[in-house]
């Protein structure tokens, strides 16, 4: 990721800096894929934290900036939701329209019976959110949901990419993958 401004890159050093500080952890770990980790990286510790959120939002719009027509943001509950209201919040701040969804990981069994949640996405395109990716499961699960509705996926944009095959899984689904931070970033590389 490229920063546009002095600001930019300052958010990001920050951001980087709360992830390192507050959201990784060291010990033995079982990942979602069910491999072994010896540091685990628990983004809901900063993504819910009213210093980091702002920062969340500011660099993973300087992320999707070059995607065109982008209506809304969001992905699988419950990862991607803070990430989602932190696009949405300093959007609005930014001047920019980006609306959020939530995908459920089930169709509501009441009410409208819904999986996405939010604006109609219906003919629109949108921008799968994810907090960490390990595998990519979580936004292909999105996609499906996603693309039921009728949403056009324009990319898969991550906060942290573990770098444990998460881009190669959602690149061969035919869908553009783009990570804010990676491991090396972390200084767990």
């Amino acid at each position: 990721m490229t920063s546009r401004n002095p600001q930019s890159a300052e958010a990001r050093r920050q951001l980087i800096e709360h992830i390192s500080n507050e959201a990784v952890f060291h010990g033995d770990f079982t990942l979602t894929s069910g491999k072994k980790a010896s540091y685990y990286v628990d983004l809901r510790k900063v993504s819910l934290d009213h210093r980091v959120a702002p920062l969340i939002g500011q660099v993973m719009i300087d992320l999707i900036a070059d995607v065109p027509d982008v209506v809304a943001v969001g992905g699988m509950t419950m990862g991607a939701d803070p990430i989602a209201t932190a696009v949405l919040h300093q959007g609005a701040a930014r001047g920019l329209a980006y609306d959020a969804f939530v995908v459920r990981k089930e169709p509501k069994d009441h009410g409208r019976g819904k999986q996405v949640e939010g604006p109609d996405v219906a003919g629109k395109r949108v921008i799968v959110l994810e907090d960490t990716s390990t595998t990519g499961g979580s936004p292909l699960k999105a996609i499906e949901a996603l693309r039921a509705v009728g949403a056009e996926i324009a990319a898969v944009a991550v906060v942290v990419d573990r770098d444990t095959g998460a881009r190669e899984v959602i690149e061969a689904a035919g869908v553009p993958y783009l990570a804010a931070i990676g491991l090396k970033d972390l200084g767990l590389s």
